[in-house]
């Protein structure tokens, strides 16, 4: 089971203001809670023992409430990167310091799930990947118009999942030797997965049926991310 976890949570969150005015991206407040307390609970109750918090816009912010609630009982670093710096600093900076295992967790910030880890580690096990990604189908927002032969609307349908689709959901596993390939600033996402996909060396775990996600970019999220938690914990 792995131990380690690195979040990514340095985020200003623009499209979130006047949330964030005086707060990180990732304590805005999701059904009574900050989502980063969220990310962490979850982690915990799936065995992670060790955070390492990569932090950047408003930091001093996650100091207080990482210390207001005794690190949750974990063992917690955190590592201080640039807001200009992207995903590649933060990870690059917080791996670098602090992670000596051999796999690990890392994840972004504002991503909520009931993604068993278990899942996501059994697919990493299996395949043996520098990253092992999870995955899920593209949930289109918008409302998808049916068409028919004679260029007729048939129909509609709004926010369907798009299954053929799928879209990354922002939490992966990554193998230390991908440390050396995180350039020090830049997009992870660009410089590094592109590159990999392209070799083959990047594994994907689809949710299951079970297993859902949302990512909290603005306030219309804040919303479904509520509905979505009461659904989990039934």
């Amino acid at each position: 089971m792995l131990k380690t976890a690195v979040i990514i949570a340095g985020g200003e969150g623009s499209r979130l203001k006047p949330l964030t005015n005086d707060k990180p991206k990732t304590l805005v407040e999701v059904a009574g809670k900050p989502m980063l307390q969220w990310i962490i609970e979850w982690l915990k109750n799936q065995g992670i023992t060790h955070l390492v918090i990569g932090v950047a816009y408003k930091k001093e912010k996650i100091y207080e409430f990482l210390k207001q609630n005794n690190n949750f009982g974990l063992e917690v670093d955190v590592s201080e990167h640039t807001l200009d710096g992207g995903t590649a600093e933060g990870f690059h900076l917080a791996i670098n310091r602090f992670v000596k295992d051999e796999d690990f967790i890392a994840m972004n910030g504002d991503e909520l799930t009931n993604l068993q880890l278990s899942n996501l580690i059994q697919r990493h096990d299996d395949l043996k990947p520098l990253i092992t990604m999870a995955i899920a189908p593209f949930h289109c927002r918008f409302s998808v118009v049916k068409k028919g032969s004679d260029n007729k609307v048939t129909g509609f349908e709004y926010g369907p999942k798009l299954q053929d689709i799928p879209v990354s959901i922002g939490i992966y596993i990554f193998n230390s030797k991908l440390i050396n390939l995180i350039p020090a600033t830049g997009s992870i996402e660009d410089l590094v997965f592109t590159k990999l996909a392209k070799e083959g060396k990047i594994a994907a775990y689809m949710l299951s049926e079970k297993e859902d996600w949302i990512s909290v970019n603005n306030a219309k999220d804040i919303q479904e991310a509520e509905n979505k938690i009461k659904k989990w914990a039934v």
